[in-house]
Order: structure tokens, then sequence, then C-alpha cells
């Protein structure tokens, strides 16, 4: 029978070091927020304000995970909801509410983009309203209708088809606007809708350019009346 292999040195020297600094560790940093209650008297004063901190620390993550599970999805509310859901919501939370009507295309495809936003951005509210059970008489020119709403205020709004992106509006495009209002933190580097953009323009300039060399054409073609 073979004896046990030795460990390298600089193995057991890491292992060493990781056991030190687990022992560094104070106890209440292991504890969830009960025990952390229960074990209160235990500590003494210089203990006790680390606590506290430490407490507020894991109340606050709390919070955070309790928030990352109550959103992630693009709900549907009424009218009557608007002011609880938007405006009154907690100060801390940025609120996107979609105005729409289901009989506008437009409006379907905002909604399917918006419910992509709300899963991968779920510290974020996002709610979607019939137009109709919120302001009378809103005119289809308007529609689709986002506001971005933070502490009760309106901090963006995009306004009929152009201001949302238009008809071949991307997930990306629209990931991108409500970034630059400051709702979600977004990890694209650059505005998708620049290479758009850029397309565009190079095709306008060939297509000018295309209409001048048809135009000068023409004119060697034309007969030279005197």
């Amino acid at each position: 029978i073979l004896p046990p292999k030795e460990k390298p040195k600089d193995e057991i020297e890491e292992m060493v070091l990781r056991l030190q600094k687990e022992a560094e560790v104070k106890p209440y940093e292991r504890m969830n927020l009960k025990e952390l209650k229960e074990a209160e008297d235990d500590f003494d004063e210089a203990d006790r304000k680390a606590v506290e901190m430490y407490r507020q620390q894991r109340l606050q993550e709390w919070k955070c995970l309790q928030r990352r599970q109550k959103y992630g999805e693009l709900r549907e509310i009424s009218g009557q909801q608007y002011v609880k859901e938007v405006t009154n919501a907690p100060e801390d939370v940025w609120v996107i509410i979609h105005l729409y009507r289901t009989s506008i295309p437009m409006c379907l495809l905002v909604n399917e983009h918006l419910s992509q936003l709300a899963r991968k951005f779920p510290e974020a509210k996002f709610v979607k309203a019939i137009v109709n059970s919120c302001i009378e008489d809103y005119h289809d020119t308007c529609l689709p209708t986002i506001l971005v709403y933070k502490s009760g205020e309106i901090k963006g709004r995009f306004i009929g088809v152009a201001e949302c992106g238009g008809i071949y509006l991307k997930v990306e495009e629209l990931e991108w606007k409500l970034a630059e209002v400051g709702a979600i933190e977004t990890d694209l580097e650059e505005n998708p809708k620049k290479e758009t953009i850029n397309m565009m323009t190079l095709s306008k300039q060939n297509t000018s350019a295309h209409e001048n060399t048809n135009t000068k054409s023409s004119d060697v073609l034309k007969p030279h009346i005197t």
C-alpha cells in the first residue's frame, strides 16, 4: 500500500492562507437577518455598530432580491391602477408604461420588445395599458406612447411611431432609448440605430449619384436644337 501523496508546498500554503482568512471573518458575517436579531445581545459595543451596518447592507440586498423577483415581466394594468402602479411606485424604481391599442401593429411590436426587456432588466417595472382605459379620445397618430417615470415624475416620453423608433424598430434600439433616459443600464456600447442611419445615408448618396449620372446621360442624348 502506497503512502498518501504529499500535497505540494504552494498548495499547502494556499490552504493555510484560506483558513486564516476564514478565521478572520466575523461571526455575524455568516448570519442571516433573523440570526443577527437573535444574537444582538452577544456582541460588544464595537461589534454592535458593525453589526448594524452589516444588517442594513443585508436588508438592502434582500430588498433588491425581492424587487428582482417582483418585476421581470411586462404586466397589463387598467386606467384605475395607473396612479398606484405608475405614479405612486417606489421612489427608487423606474417605471416604463406603454399606452397602446391592439389594432395598431406598431403597438404589438413595442409590446413584444418590452416583454424581452422586462426579462432582461427585472429591476425596472414594465407595464402596459390599453390607452382608452387611461385617456379618452387619444388619437391613433400618438400611438405607440411610451412614458418613463421615476419618483412620480415623467423622465422621458416617446410619442408616435417616429419617436418610438419606426415600424422596423429593433429591441436593441428600444433598449438604447430607455438607457438614454436612465431607466435601465444597458451593456450596448453604441446606438444600434447609428448603423441603420449610416446605411440609409449611404443609400441616399448612391441614389443621388445615380440620378445625377442619369441626368448627365440624358443631357448627352438630347438633340441639340439651334
